[in-house]
């Protein structure tokens, strides 16, 4: 150490600076990164704008063209978060606060591996196992509740239907839901859950009090996180769903509203010109959207650094 003006002014280790100036370098290049990729999507998708751009004969302009698969995506990413989100809630307070130590490690590295299976293999999955699986509740549903909006129209003969697509992308997103809002519980301050029993409250009374309003944030969060992740799924929406370019808001027929990011998998590989770029304009609304989530919930999740160290 030297002294500089009365203060002492550590020595800086070689090591140290390296390190600091790598992560630096990583940070900026993400940066980079993600600005390369709007840049070049934007670049990219100009044609698409021009009033004289021939698509083919597959899309009048632009927003006639996204406005159905923009719906096709957020609303099969709303089916799976609604599905996902009491099943990651009930995983997560079963493992931080029900199950034994042994037994909830168990379960925890269950759930990881499950977010490692490729998205294929939940394609693939859900098109032979789970769809003709689900199709005579799908049946049943029609005959029973065939009076609800969602649940009208001819009934998919393959199961391939909206419905089925959310479950799958559910599953998917699960493990990430079930993860964060378990570590979320798991710092829910000891002496509100011990002052909470020492009252005379249940074990659930405890959770309904001190765990899930802490952790609100945390489950608001997951929710974020896991429909950015449903939002971009491709392999899995297009082997499984049955695609039209349609906004349709029923659950269990053959007609359904694909995604941006399927459709652009479908479709790319053989397009040119103004229509490539067109799928290049989708590409950049999806973009756009995941990017818009993604940022929401980091703010979120940035609101709960002031609890770190609570326990």
């Amino acid at each position: 150490m030297t002294t500089l003006g009365g203060q002492v002014k550590p020595k800086v280790r070689l090591g140290d600076l390296v390190f600091s100036r790598a992560a630096s370098v990583a940070g900026i290049g993400i940066l980079i990164t993600l600005a390369a990729v709007a840049v070049f999507l934007f670049i990219q998708a100009l044609p698409a704008l021009n009033p004289e751009a021939d698509f083919s004969g597959k899309a009048e302009n632009p927003i006639s063209y996204v406005t159905p698969y923009v719906f096709g995506t957020l609303y099969g990413s709303i089916i799976a978060l609604a599905i996902a989100t009491p099943l990651a809630i009930g995983i997560a307070l079963y493992i931080s606060h029900y199950a034994n130590r042994r037994f909830s490690q168990i379960l925890g590295y269950i759930m990881d591996l499950l977010a490692a299976i490729p998205s294929v293999v939940y394609g693939l999955w859900g098109i032979m196992v789970l769809a003709p699986f689900l199709n005579p509740t799908y049946l049943w549903l029609n005959e029973n509740l065939g009076w609800i909006p969602l649940f009208a129209g001819q009934v998919s003969a393959t199961g391939r239907t909206m419905l089925t697509v959310g479950i799958v992308l559910a599953i998917m997103v699960l493990p990430i839901m079930a993860a964060l809002i378990r570590e979320v519980f798991l710092q829910t301050p000891r002496l509100h859950e011990e002052a909470a029993l020492a009252l005379g409250a249940t074990r659930w009374e405890m959770i309904k009090m001190a765990v899930l309003p802490f952790g609100r944030p945390g489950i608001i969060s997951s929710m974020m996180l896991g429909l950015g992740r449903a939002l971009g799924e491709t392999m899995a929406v297009a082997l499984v769903l049955s695609p039209a370019s349609i906004i349709n808001f029923a659950l269990l027929t053959s007609q359904n509203s694909n995604t941006i990011a399927a459709n652009i998998a479908l479709h790319f590989p053989e397009s040119g010109g103004d229509y490539r770029s067109l799928l290049i304009a989708s590409g950049l609304m999806l973009f756009l959207i995941t990017m818009l989530i993604n940022m929401l919930a980091r703010y979120i999740i940035s609101r709960r650094a002031e609890f770190s160290g609570a326990n």
